[in-house]
């Protein structure tokens, strides 16, 4: 592990809290030795191996079929399908170039279509054409820009479905005219990773991704546009974007906006702070993060405490948002780049 330098830099309660993140899974000890610790990168390197071979990583790799599937179906309502492991694979930060994400991958690119989980039109699409809801092909998408898949197809459809507002929406194709901060977070998310990936020439993405940041912060991260009104809850889940889960899936909440932000290098402006200071807000008195909600599914296994707990990956995404804040700077790149952060 890291000798005892880790933290010195910080007040005694976030080495504290550093030492707790570090006591955990390999697929959190690298993020935290990167992106909090500052470890030098050989030993966040040595560490990132590991995702692989112990813990959430390996139990996850393990629970894929030979026909390449997990849960049985590239998509499902649960949260334990190929899509949705694929989406936890990226948040763990498993090396894409890594003989288990190479075998891994190869499965899913030899054999799932999405038969039997999709629109009847998409039956026989092969796993990383997609289908035909933005939300979906975002996860997708991003899953296969960080995997180094051929996804050219699904991210020009993509940008072809970007609104007049800068963002995307699933309702579009049923006339909706205004986008969606659940969908346009997803297709953010794809787009980054596609462009850390440089698996083509991306000034028209970067434009179109630029676009529908600006479709979040000229919301400040929460409000409606029009009236200033805080968005306290989401119209289609419910869950208020206040209340902080991982893995977020398709929801949007404020700390996956801001986390967004951090990873695509953003510099900070005023239209985040309210958002940041809504995060800050929720840092209890042992400097820890509770884990606000959790999307009911058929989660592979259990990766986070309960709901009122204190969630290292909350804990996590919400210290190294704020180090981003306070900084006042560019911060590296995601999992998908030569120096990866471990969100989304």
């Amino acid at each position: 592990m890291l000798g005892s330098g880790v933290g010195e830099s910080r007040p005694d309660q976030d080495r504290a809290v550093i030492e707790w993140l570090l006591d955990s899974d390999p697929a959190i000890r690298w993020q935290v030795m990167r992106d909090l610790v500052g470890a030098p990168a050989a030993d966040v390197d040595a560490e990132r191996t590991r995702v692989e071979a112990e813990g959430w990583g390996a139990q996850l790799l393990a629970l894929q079929t030979p026909d390449g599937l997990w849960g049985g179906t590239a998509w499902n309502h649960g949260w334990d399908s190929t899509m949705h492991a694929l989406t936890l694979l990226r948040e763990f930060g498993l090396d894409p170039e890594s003989d288990a994400a190479r075998r891994a991958l190869g499965l899913v690119t030899e054999h799932v279509t999405w038969a039997g989980c999709g629109p009847p039109e998409c039956n026989d699409n092969a796993f990383f054409t997609g289908e035909t809801e933005p939300c979906i092909n975002g996860q997708v998408a991003a899953a296969g820009a960080y995997f180094r898949q051929d996804i050219d197809g699904l991210v020009t459809r993509l940008l072809g479905e970007q609104l007049s507002d800068g963002g995307w929406n699933c309702e579009a194709e049923f006339g909706s005219t205004r986008s969606s901060f659940n969908t346009t977070i997803c297709v953010l998310e794809a787009l980054l990773e596609y462009e850390r990936a440089a698996l083509t020439t991306v000034a028209d993405i970067r434009a179109a991704r630029l676009r529908g940041q600006d479709y979040l912060l000229d919301r400040h991260l929460f409000r409606r546009k029009s009236t200033g009104e805080i968005i306290e809850s989401d119209s289609k889940g419910g869950t208020a974007w206040s209340q902080f889960a991982f893995p977020t899936w398709w929801h949007y909440d404020i700390l996956r906006g801001l986390d967004y932000l951090r990873h695509a290098g953003t510099t900070p402006d005023e239209r985040a702070a309210e958002a940041v200071e809504i995060v800050a807000s929720k840092r209890g008195s042992d400097g820890r993060w509770l884990l606000g909600a959790k999307y009911s599914g058929d989660m592979p296994f259990e990766i986070d405490g309960d709901v009122d707990q204190p969630s290292r990956w909350i804990t996590l995404r919400a210290l190294r948002v704020l180090d981003w804040y306070e900084n006042r700077t560019q911060l590296p790149s995601g999992p998908g780049g030569s120096n990866p952060s471990g969100q989304p």
